[in-house]
């Protein structure tokens, strides 16, 4: 025999009444780190500049370019940006191009663009 009585709407109350739409693993993103190339082959570049900004050397530092703790080169003297492309042997032997950042100094902005 079953007895109905008002506790039976006391459950509803404990109970959820909607689905539980549980929690998600995704969703989450990091901000953009603005790495890449800031000054282009045959623009100028003053003291301290930032040249480019890269993970890992993609771009290899070459004369009066320096080279920060997270990878970025950056002009030591005032020039022109030039890219080059090198070859450079590996350990075992074999030979691979790298492109190295190199800066023609100048004494003046103005000198240079004429």
């Amino acid at each position: 025999m079953l007895i109905f009585s008002a506790n039976r709407y006391a459950l509803n109350e404990i109970m959820a009444h909607t689905k539980s739409g549980g929690s998600t693993k995704l969703g989450r993103d990091s901000a953009g780190k603005r790495l890449g190339v800031k000054i282009n082959d045959k623009e100028f570049a003053s003291v301290g500049e930032i040249i480019i900004r890269q993970r890992g050397l993609h771009y290899v530092p070459g004369r009066y370019v320096g080279q920060g703790s997270d990878d970025t080169l950056y002009a030591l003297k005032s020039g022109v940006v030039k890219f080059l492309s090198r070859k450079k042997s590996n350990f075992d032997g074999s030979r691979r191009f790298i492109k190295v950042v190199t800066i023609e100094p100048a004494k003046e902005k103005s000198a240079l663009l004429k």
